[in-house]
């Protein structure tokens, strides 16, 4: 192969690697993840780097072409641990930690080559990331209900699931928002973790309460606090969710 011929061909498999790696991550940059665009692609296109290293960057009978690039599935396990992040009874970014090595993986296949599979890999990363999240969602709700903190069964100690309340108003009403947001999820079956508030276009403001539901708590109990919040006329709009821990 030429040697202008050979460049070009390197250069277009690590392009390749950084632009599947950029789509993979904008799902995750989408849902506001620790990991988006520019880190998935930069894993991407450093994994396709280190295989074009491997394959052509040595020569003699010793050289392995595939030593190089198997340390990239080792390596890239220091930088997922680096998004898992423990908080209280919760554990996050397992899934964008997996993304990750799932991206080092497509930049492989994109480096040796095989840009057919690489894009079939991606498609299916970012289905299995998008499509599957309901299905997840839904097979959360259909479990048994939490029970008290420390109440413990053949599995072992079951964790409480952590909701989301979110309230919009305008900037001036903001700390009459926050205190109303406040009584609401005075409960006995709710454990606030933390509240704060984002501004937004047009003088909006977006009060943001995390919480945590205890043995007891169902939909029920959110959804008379939003009802409690909604009659306010300074309160724009109001909603809750359950934040899916295994999606982050």
């Amino acid at each position: 192969m030429d040697l202008t011929m050979e460049t070009l061909d390197l250069s277009l498999r690590v392009a390749a690697a950084i632009l599947l790696g950029a789509v993979i991550g904008l799902e995750r940059q989408w849902r506001s993840r620790m990991a988006g665009i520019r880190t998935n692609a930069l894993v991407s296109g450093g994994s396709a780097l280190f295989v074009v290293l491997g394959a052509y960057g040595f020569d003699g009978v010793t050289a392995d072409p595939t030593r190089v690039a198997a340390q990239v599935v080792s390596g890239i396990g220091f930088l997922g641990a680096g998004v898992i992040l423990r908080e209280g009874l919760n554990i996050r970014g397992l899934n964008t930690a997996a993304t990750l090595w799932c991206a080092a993986a497509i930049g492989s296949l994109a480096g040796a080559g095989l840009y057919v599979l690489a894009l079939v890999g991606a498609a299916f990363i970012v289905g299995a990331n998008t499509v599957m999240r309901p299905v997840s969602r839904l097979v959360n709700s259909r479990r048994r209900p939490l029970e008290v903190e420390g109440v413990e069964d053949d599995d072992g100690p079951l964790q409480p699931i952590e909701y989301i309340l979110e309230a919009k108003t305008n900037d001036k009403s903001e700390h009459r928002v926050r205190a109303l947001v406040l009584q609401a999820v005075n409960r006995p079956e709710l454990t606030l973790r933390s509240i704060q508030s984002s501004s937004g276009k047009n003088s909006r403001v977006v009060v943001h309460a995390d919480l945590l539901a205890s043995a007891d708590a169902d939909a029920a109990v959110l959804e008379r606090a939003v009802q409690r919040i909604s009659l306010d006329p300074k309160v724009m709009s109001v909603r809750w969710w359950a934040e899916d821990n295994a999606d982050d």
